[in-house]
């Protein structure tokens, strides 16, 4: 990965848990890892835990960040939030995606898709 998308990256997760947290969610872990990979925010909301992948792109003119959702990578998503939660006895659990579109020293637009499994 290069330090522009890792810059891109950082910048997104920074705003997508300062969108969340303004809508209540309690942002508790960030950037976790698991033998299935890494789980981008880890936070809590009326006795849920939610699982979020973030998603950045700069720009959506040709397609959108959420589009980078394939099928291998639903599957590690999945199986990092059920080792997380086994690990830690969680029982009521989702996995949500956020798709940030912009770049630092810009207003990001952020979509939020729940409980994508």
């Amino acid at each position: 990965m290069t330090s522009h998308n890792r810059e891109i990256g950082i910048w997104g997760e920074e705003n997508a848990a300062v969108w969340l947290a303004s809508r209540g969610y309690e942002v508790s872990r960030r950037n976790v890892r698991t033998p299935y990979g890494e789980i981008d925010i880890i936070a809590q909301k009326q006795g849920t835990t939610i699982f979020v992948e973030v998603k950045t792109l700069t720009s959506s003119k040709s397609f959108f960040p959420e589009h980078q959702i394939t099928a291998r990578k639903l599957e590690h998503m999945l199986n990092s939030a059920a080792h997380y939660a086994a690990e830690n006895g969680l029982d009521h659990w989702q996995i949500d995606v956020i798709a940030v579109e912009g770049a630092p020293g810009k207003e990001p637009v952020i979509h939020h898709f729940e409980n994508i499994q």
